[in-house]
C-alpha cells in the first residue's frame, strides 16, 4: 500500500500542470479551531482557491495513509477529534495507521513537496516559543520552511510566540520572508507585530517571479500578507489575552505541541469570538493569495 495518496483531482491537475495549493487540516480540525467554524473555515478556503483558478489539496492521515487532496465525501471526517501530525510523526501515524492525524505546517510541506506542490496556505506558522533560550521549544514548522521547496503564505506567525527570534530564526535559516503589500511582520489575528521586514511585493506578478527563482535555486519561501484590518483583532486586547493564555497553559503544566491548541482556545474564550473571526478571515485571504500565487507560477 502507498504511503501518500493523492486525490484525482489532484493528480489529474498536476499531471496537466494546472495550478495547486496545499492546505493543511490542523486548522480544520477541532485542534485549530472550534466547531463550526472549522467546517467555515474549510468551506471558504476551498472556495477562496477555486475561485482563484487553482485545485484545493487538503493534506492529512487517514486510516494509515497521508493524503494530499481529499474528495468531498471525506471532508467530515477531518472537523473532528484528532492528534496533531508534524513531519517527524508522519511515518508512525502512518504505520501505526492513525484514523486521522491532522497535519501541521510541516507535515504539509513535507507532503506537498514529495509530490510537487508548489505553494502551501496556512493561517499563522509555529516558531519560536517564549523562553525557548530556557526550554529549547522551537516548532518544526521553521526548519521545514527552510527545508522543502514549497511557497508558503501565511498571516505571520502566531502572535503568542517570541516574534523577534522567530524572524532571526528565519533569517538563520536563509528563509525569504516577503511582505505582501506589508512593511512589518503580521502578527496573526493581528495586523502588525511592529517588525520590520527586509523584502516588501506589492503585486502578485513580481511575488510569482521571485517565488519562481527561489524555487529554482532550492529551498523554501514564507509569504507574509496581514489579516484584513477590519477583522483584526486590536493590539492591545491581544496582548492581554496571550498573557492569561499563556498563564493558564503555565499552570496547567501544558508544554511542547500541545501548548499552541489550548492557547488559541483560551484566546478564542477571552477575546469573545473575536479571534475566531480574525482567523476565518486570515485563513481565506491567505487562500485566495495562495491560489492567485500558485496560478501565476504554473503560467512561469
Amino acid at each position: 500500500m502507498s504511503t501518500i495518496r493523492v486525490s484525482p483531482e489532484v493528480a489529474d491537475a498536476l499531471a496537466d500542470q494546472r495550478a495547486v495549493v496545499a492546505l493543511e487540516s490542523t486548522i480544520f480540525s477541532n485542534l485549530g479551531l472550534p466547531s463550526p467554524a472549522n467546517r467555515e473555515a474549510l468551506t471558504r478556503c476551498i472556495a477562496a482557491v477555486r475561485a482563484a483558478g487553482a485545485v484545493p489539496a487538503v493534506t492529512a492521515v487517514l486510516d494509515g495513509v497521508a493524503r494530499v487532496g481529499l474528495v468531498d465525501h471525506e471532508h467530515d471526517r477531518i472537523l473532528g477529534a484528532a492528534r496533531k501530525v508534524a513531519e517527524r510523526d508522519l511515518a508512525v501515524a502512518i504505520g501505526e495507521s492513525w484514523q486521522f492525524g491532522a497535519t501541521t505546517v510541516s507535515a504539509s510541506l513535507a507532503l506537498a513537496a514529495r509530490v510537487g506542490v508548489q505553494v502551501f496556505a496556512t493561517g499563522g506558522i509555529g516558531g519560536v516559543h517564549r523562553g525557548a533560550e530556557l526550554h529549547g521549544d522551537v516548532s518544526a514548522d521553521l526548519p521545514a520552511l527552510a527545508r522543502h521547496s514549497v511557497v508558503t503564505v501565511s498571516a505571520g506567525a502566531k502572535s503568542f510566540l517570541d516574534l523577534p527570534r522567530t524572524l532571526e530564526m528565519l533569517e538563520t535559516l536563509s528563509v525569504p520572508v516577503i511582505g505582501f503589500g506589508c512593511d512589518e511582520f503580521p502578527a496573526f489575528t493581528v495586523v502588525s507585530s511592529g517588525l520590520q521586514l527586509a523584502h516588501r511585493i506589492d503585486e502578485c506578478a513580481s511575488l510569482a517571479r521571485v517565488a519562481h527563482a527561489r524555487l529554482q535555486l532550492g529551498g523554501g519561501m514564507l509569504v507574509c500578507t496581514p489579516v484584513p484590518a477590519a477583522d483584526a483583532v486590536d493590539a492591545k486586547v491581544m496582548h492581554a489575552a496571550i498573557e492569561r493564555a499563556l498563564l493558564a497553559a503555565h499552570q496547567q503544566g501544558v508544554s511542547g505541541p500541545a501548548v499552541t491548541p489550548l492557547v488559541l482556545a483560551e484566546i478564542a474564550a477571552d477575546t469573545e469570538g473575536q479571534a475566531v473571526r480574525a482567523n476565518l478571515s486570515l485563513a481565506e485571504n491567505n487562500a485566495k493569495l495562495a491560489g492567485e500565487l500558485a496560478v501565476r507560477l504554473q503560467n512561469l
